[in-house]
């Protein structure tokens, strides 16, 4: 595991969350229960602390970090998407931040908002509970429906289920040379795509 301590003061991890190898936690981070922090992740508390909550998802080659005197803080099932930015700000309970969005300092997004893919949220910005947020600078776009609110909790509770799964199960391996007969797919729950949840709704 890539943890490294920093002034005397280590990353803390609660027993029950999932830290990929190739993760780099370093310094003053506190990593709730339940949480899955996937590779290449880089949560940097070497400035300022930060904190995630139970059951939140930190995806592939995200960043967090922040400025001295500041929190970096993630809430109950923040479900933060593939190589995302979250610097110095506040994720409520509930939010779910897109693939590639950025949250800058001291910017606040309300609980169980969604932060669409690629948005830049501004520094300071205050985004409301329950909406979607989206644009360079990002802007309230509109408010959530209830389908898409539930499309998020499916998501969340999927990467939970992947939490305890990769505690059970992940491990280094060598690769097949051949792909073997009858090579069995992953029994999972069906996470479809938001477009096609609103539609079977």
């Amino acid at each position: 595991m890539a943890f490294y301590e920093i002034d005397g003061i280590k990353p803390v991890v609660h027993p029950s969350s999932f830290v990929h190898p190739e993760a780099v936690v370093i310094g003053d981070v506190l990593i709730g229960p339940n949480c899955y922090i996937a590779p290449f992740a880089a949560l940097r508390g070497d400035f300022g602390r930060i904190v995630l909550e139970a059951g939140v998802n930190i995806q592939d080659s995200c960043v967090l970090h922040g400025f001295p005197e500041t929190d970096t803080l993630v809430e109950e099932d923040g479900h933060v998407g593939h190589s995302a930015v979250l610097h110095g700000c506040i994720v409520r309970k509930n939010v779910l931040v897109g693939m590639n969005a950025v949250i800058m300092d001291n910017a606040e997004i309300g609980e169980s908002s969604i932060v669409a893919a690629c948005a830049f949220v501004k520094a300071g910005m205050r985004v409301p509970s329950k909406v979607l947020v989206g644009g360079i600078p990002a802007k309230v776009m509109r408010e959530l429906s209830e389908a898409e609110m539930a499309w998020k909790i499916e998501g969340t509770d999927l990467y939970k289920a992947l939490t305890v799964r990769s505690l059970k199960t992940l491990k280094p391996c060598i690769p097949l040379q051949e792909i073997e007969p009858n090579r069995k797919k992953f029994d999972l729950p069906s996470n479809k795509s938001l477009d096609k949840f609103k539609n079977n709704k």
